[in-house]
């Protein structure tokens, strides 16, 4: 969330997950609500409209020194699927609500760390729009929803969420995002989003990277990662450092999200403060397929932007793509 933000119908089969503690595992979810279909342009404040063929594209704009540009209109924006331009049906530059999910690493390593990451998840919560819908997932070797309710806007809540610090054990980075974005299945928000904050490398998921990677793009949340490795780390564990990098990377671009990676932990809050700005700055796009097919295949997306006379080169970030729906999802 160049920048971006955003979860398409979500068909994978969470796990279920003991629950060792008063925490909540995340439990399995129901099809997402399909809205009626959609209007041109909406004014600020309002639900989005769509359908299940209706794609939805969260995008955000910024100029060469990564400056938020938000005064473009449906004009100066092309969409392109598999190479393919499409009509843009849906436009809006409106501050849209999210359903979003604060994603925390619990492990043993993070027991420093935490009290600064959860300051800065706060900030994060006060900088985002009032009527957002929150969830709280902390993790370690399992993942536990720690939020009351399915979601909340309440910040004493999140707070009290986040302070459920138990840090313990390893890293199950993959299971606690495929869970996660199922749970988001259950927002009243048609914009989604997740931010993870994690120190290391995934060593417990019973998921693969392929497969919360295939959960990603099987989603329309945007994913923002934010890697917060140790100085020690930086230089003792390079490797482990090189890949989780690479893993946290995929999962934003994927979704059309960001991955940061702050030389210490003061730079956490700024980032935080940084991805709610730009959550709240996004323009969201929504065209019907050229390609109606229900064949499940994936498509990619792109987007173009045409500058304003004398704004010179502006850079882009969306989702790199979706899955079509299939005649199989059909009852799911």
């Amino acid at each position: 969330m160049a920048r971006a933000l955003a979860v398409v119908l979500f068909l994978f089969t969470p796990l279920a997950v003991p629950s060792a503690r008063a925490q909540d595992p995340l439990s399995p979810m129901q099809a997402p609500h399909v809205p009626p279909p959609p209007e041109a342009e909406h004014p600020s404040g309002t639900r989005l409209k769509s359908t299940v063929d209706l794609v939805s594209l969260h995008v955000t704009v910024t100029d060469k020194k990564g400056d938020l540009i938000t005064s473009l209109d449906k004009n100066n924006f092309e969409v392109y699927e598999n190479k393919v331009r499409q009509d843009i049906s849906l436009f809006t530059r409106a501050d849209i609500p999210v359903s979003g999910g604060l994603v925390i690493d619990n492990s043993g390593s993070m027991r420093e760390k935490r009290a600064q990451v959860n300051a800065a998840a706060m900030t994060f919560v006060k900088t985002s729009n009032p009527q957002d819908e929150m969830f709280v997932v902390n993790f370690n070797d399992e993942y536990y929803l720690d939020t009351p309710g399915e979601f909340t806007n309440d910040p004493k809540a999140l707070d009290e969420a986040l302070s459920r610090i138990n840090t313990h054990g390893s890293t199950a980075l993959y299971d606690a995002v495929v869970g996660s974005l199922n749970h988001l299945k259950k927002g009243h928000r048609d914009k989604r989003v997740l931010l993870l904050v994690t120190d290391g490398d995934d060593d417990a998921s019973r998921l693969s990277f392929t497969e919360a990677i295939r959960a990603a793009q099987k989603s329309d949340a945007a994913i923002y990662a934010i890697g917060v490795f140790s100085q020690d780390d930086r230089e003792h564990d390079k490797r482990m450092v090189r890949h989780s990098t690479r893993v946290l990377k995929e999962l934003a671009e994927a979704t059309g999200g960001r991955a940061y990676f702050p030389a210490n932990l003061s730079q956490v809050t700024p980032i935080c403060q940084e991805v709610a700005r730009e959550i709240r700055s996004q323009y969201t796009i929504g065209y019907y397929p050229t390609n109606m097919a229900h064949d499940g295949s994936f498509r990619m997306v792109s987007v173009k932007v045409i500058p304003p006379k004398g704004a010179g080169k502006l850079d882009v970030l969306t989702r790199a793509g979706y899955y079509a729906p299939s005649t199989n999802d059909a009852g799911n």
